[in-house]
């Protein structure tokens, strides 16, 4: 009897389930509330580019601009795809932003292993000094860049754009790298030893496939900040403009008297296809790379 009695006692509620309950469901609803909220905001110029896009050129000149269209229009996507170097520019920033992602990719991994890994001198002078290069804004290197491609003789060449995404690309790949290679256990490495695996061979077989979240993770943010890159592009693509990247199309559509405001949205849209062409693919991998990172 009295073991009966213990165990109603412990599956039935206390007095204060129900009260609790009922007070998490509000804090409940109230944070879904704010997410959905927070998601519609973030979207809304997503979503107004796209319709601007859609929209004839009266209704986007219009003073009393709406957020829809009852007649939707492909003129501004013709006057886009009818430009003359588009699908050149549109090449071009497709081989820079990729060159950018394999290579930081691959030049971070190593040096991630090499800074979890080995210990030599200034190893944690060199840590401080990436964090240090992430501080540092883009627009005060411009000019110092500049002069460094035109010494080199990059200028007007897509090397000129490749190098410093490159180069800003890195410090952040490293640094969270690191992380992910120092969670891979040393006795891991030191199983692969003894079963006769080199040091190559661990490399790529065993520690690149057990990093690779982390970086898609860092691969997505080196592709989006060199595939919508303007300032390079306009600073060291001076007189050859066959090597222009896509961001520089919309220069076309701006006029001093009268933009086009439904082109310029129209190519900031197939811009942005691309981008998510490449977050449907990686997704998976980023949120895992995500969470890695955290942890």
């Amino acid at each position: 009897m009295s073991a009966d009695v213990g165990a109603g006692s412990r599956t039935r509620p206390g007095p204060g389930a129900g009260t609790r309950s009922w007070i998490r469901k509000p804090g409940r609803l109230a944070a879904d509330g704010a997410a959905v909220l927070i998601a519609a905001v973030v979207a809304f110029p997503l979503y107004w580019m796209v319709l601007s896009a859609f929209k004839p050129a009266g209704e986007i000149r219009s003073d009393h601009p709406v957020p829809w269209t009852l007649s939707p229009s492909l003129d501004a996507f013709r006057r886009v795809f009818e430009q003359q170097d588009f699908g050149r520019y549109f090449l071009n920033s497709l081989l820079v932003a990729g060159t950018v992602v394999v290579a930081s990719a691959l030049l971070a991994f190593l040096a991630a292993t090499a800074v979890a890994r080995f210990r030599f001198r200034l190893r944690t002078t060199l840590l401080i000094l990436f964090l240090v290069a992430q501080m540092v804004p883009v627009e005060a290197l411009t000019i110092p860049l500049f002069f460094l491609m035109r010494d080199i003789g990059a200028l007007n060449t897509l090397f000129s754009l490749i190098l410093p995404h490159l180069a800003f690309s890195l410090p952040f790949a490293i640094w969270m790298l690191r992380g992910f290679v120092k969670a891979v256990p040393e006795a891991l490495e030191e199983q692969a030893f003894i079963d006769g695996a080199s040091r190559t061979r661990f490399l790529w077989q065993i520690l690149f496939p057990l990093v690779l979240p982390g970086l898609v993770a860092t691969s997505v943010f080196s592709f989006i900040s060199t595939w919508n890159d303007f300032l390079f592009a306009k600073s060291f693509i001076i007189s050859a403009t066959e090597n222009s990247t896509l961001p520089m199309a919309l220069l076309v559509f701006f006029d001093t008297e009268t933009p086009d405001w439904g082109g310029v949205m129209a190519a900031s849209t197939v811009m942005t296809v691309p981008v998510l062409i490449f977050f449907v693919c990686v997704h998976r991998r980023l949120v895992s790379g995500l969470g890695g990172a955290v942890k």
